[in-house]
């Protein structure tokens, strides 16, 4: 019988070398450095646009910002580092932001930067031309038309100066919708790809519904987001209750409003929570609301993660009447459009379809189907393209 000898010196030898050896392998992978301005717990996009360049063997960086009331971070398989700012909001914050970020980019040894969105690409853009870095701006928004800059016009010009600048210059651009696309090729005249705000394609794992029908809104409680009315609207809806997910800049008002018309029993705000668990909670809903009011071009073009959320999840929705959802919803039978945004109007058109159960179960196997088409497997090939990934 051959003995099988141990030397406890061997082993350390051998497992210095494996060390030695995955950390060699680590160091010779491509480094890419992703950049948000948000706090890293609610990002898909970013999650995703990390674990995509995860399996094209880089070694991945999420960069954003901690704020007082972050939620701690997950696990995950990259790098993520939130940066303690000195502004919370406004100008200041934005140039405390951009001035981290840049000189993070300066003293690190990356080959690809990813700039999300317009407040990250001044810093990116710069460090890029300094260390010939590749760089790709992703623009989940148009965020030069958000509801919040509209009536500042100054800060708009502001950011318009930069997007004016920046983007002519700009060879590997990427959006969330055909709209944004186009207008960014029209006004600039640079190729822009569009990657939607698609999930993975994960089987829905059966959950016990609850016996409560449901209508969710998940997202930032933010203006023109139709919140107001939606809360509005169940005064006039029975046998439901209506979630809020998220937190924004108007959380407070609409926790007010919310006592103002008695309907603490109706209406629950759930607060923020981490997107790893955010599926248990859209697959206990009935009914997925996304009605982001016509209000500036970015959400009139809007085409949000909710919808997609709610796709997969396999719930009906009822969405804005707004040319990118409306289409979306209406291509793959996944719901209604909304008539309008009177509290009672809704209602009624809620009611209508929480009662109609069997149509309820038809939008839920369309949402199945389309599930299938709208998925990031598929949609995350074009990224693998415009890095043209040789590896």
């Amino acid at each position: 019988m051959n003995k099988i000898l141990f030397s406890p010196q061997k082993n350390l030898i051998f497992t210095k070398n494996l060390t030695l050896n995955v950390n060699a392998q680590m160091t010779n992978r491509p480094k890419a450095i992703v950049a948000v301005t948000n706090d890293l717990t609610t990002d898909q996009r970013a999650h995703k646009i990390c674990t995509t360049l995860l399996s094209l063997n880089y070694n991945v960086v999420l960069v954003g910002r901690l704020k007082k009331d972050s939620l701690p971070l997950q696990t995950q398989s990259y790098t993520a580092k939130r940066f303690k700012l000195c502004f919370s909001k406004g100008a200041f914050f934005y140039a405390n932001y951009n001035i981290r970020l840049f000189f993070f980019l300066l003293f690190s040894k990356q080959s690809l930067i990813w700039s999300n969105d317009l407040d990250t690409l001044p810093a990116c853009f710069l460090a890029s031309k300094m260390k010939s870095n590749t760089l790709v701006f992703d623009s989940h928004e148009y965020f030069t038309e958000v509801p919040e800059l509209i009536p500042r016009p100054k800060i708009q010009a502001f950011w318009k100066k930069i997007e004016r600048f920046i983007l002519p210059q700009l060879t590997k651009v990427i959006t969330v919708c055909n709209g944004i696309a186009e207008i960014y090729r029209k006004e600039y005249n640079i190729d822009v790809k569009v990657v939607r705000n698609v999930p993975f394609l994960k089987a829905s794992s059966p959950l016990s519904k609850k016996s409560e029908k449901i209508i969710l809104y998940q997202g930032a409680i933010n203006v023109n987001r139709g919140i107001e009315t939606m809360v509005k609207a169940m005064q006039y809806i029975d046998g439901a209750t209506l979630q809020l997910i998220g937190k924004g800049d108007i959380s407070a008002s609409v926790q007010q409003l919310i006592e103002q018309l008695d309907l603490k029993d109706k209406v629950i705000m759930l607060g923020e929570i981490p997107y790893q668990e955010l599926k248990n909670y859209t697959q206990q809903a009935t009914i997925g609301l996304s009605l982001e009011e016509n209000v500036g071009l970015n959400y009139q073009l809007a085409l949000p993660n909710k919808l997609f959320d709610y796709i997969h999840a396999e719930i009906p929705v009822l969405v804005a009447d707004l040319p990118e959802m409306s289409a979306l919803v209406k291509q793959y039978q996944l719901g209604e459009v909304a008539q309008n945004n009177d509290p009672k109007t809704l209602a009624k058109q809620l009611n209508e379809m929480l009662k109609n159960e069997s149509q309820l179960n038809s939008w839920k196997v369309n949402a199945a189907k389309a599930k299938q088409e709208l998925n990031w497997e598929k949609e995350s090939k074009i990224i693998k393209e415009i890095l043209n990934f040789k590896f």
